[in-house]
């Protein structure tokens, strides 16, 4: 069961990303946590698994060093670490995209049984989202990606196959099948 620190943490991250909206679609952001603390729960997250569903982009898109010193005072080391594991850029302004893509692929292999979790968590939701919104949009949909359409597919293929090569597990395999079905949906 979830407890208040879990209720403090979704309170934290809806006054965190309270003006921050979802690329392309003005959704607030607040529905990209929830959907991914979501999944990271359907697939076995325990509460600081699901803390840092909630957190996982905190650090990277509100506030760096000052956001990880705060989640690791209200919400402890292990949250905080997870956090991190799913942080491709904590500085302003972020190195390239390439470059920063290319690093998160890079650091899987060595990544946490929990980074893996919440990472994996947070690429399905998207990738979820890219597929729907492909869908309806088409090829314009790519204009919301720094990596465009090549570079998109790029990353969601090497996330997958870097994900494969730790380990296979249930979400990774759901999210395969999600990326492929972009990958058939983009060659058509």
């Amino acid at each position: 069961m979830l407890s208040e620190r879990f209720t403090a943490a979704l309170i934290y991250a809806t006054q965190l990303h309270a003006n921050q909206v979802r690329k392309g679609s003005g959704v607030p952001y607040i529905a990209h946590l929830l959907g991914v603390a979501s999944i990271a729960l359907e697939y076995g997250a325990n509460e600081d698994e699901a803390i840092a569903a909630l957190l996982h982009d905190a650090i990277e898109d509100q506030g760096g060093a000052t956001t990880r010193k705060e989640i690791r005072r209200r919400f402890g080391d292990n949250v905080t670490a997870i956090v991190d594991g799913c942080t491709d850029a904590d500085t302003i302004p972020k190195p390239p995209w390439r470059q920063r893509k290319e690093a998160y692929i890079a650091h899987i292999p060595t990544a946490s049984s929990s980074v893996l979790l919440v990472s994996s968590a947070d690429k399905l939701y998207n990738a979820q989202s890219i597929l729907k919104d492909y869908r309806v949009l088409g090829e314009s949909l790519w204009e919301r990606f720094q990596g465009r359409k090549e570079g998109t597919l790029w990353y969601y293929r090497a996330l997958v196959d870097a994900f494969k090569q730790t380990t296979t597990t249930v979400i990774i395999e759901e999210l395969e099948r999600v990326v492929v079905q972009i990958e058939v949906l983009a060659s058509e």
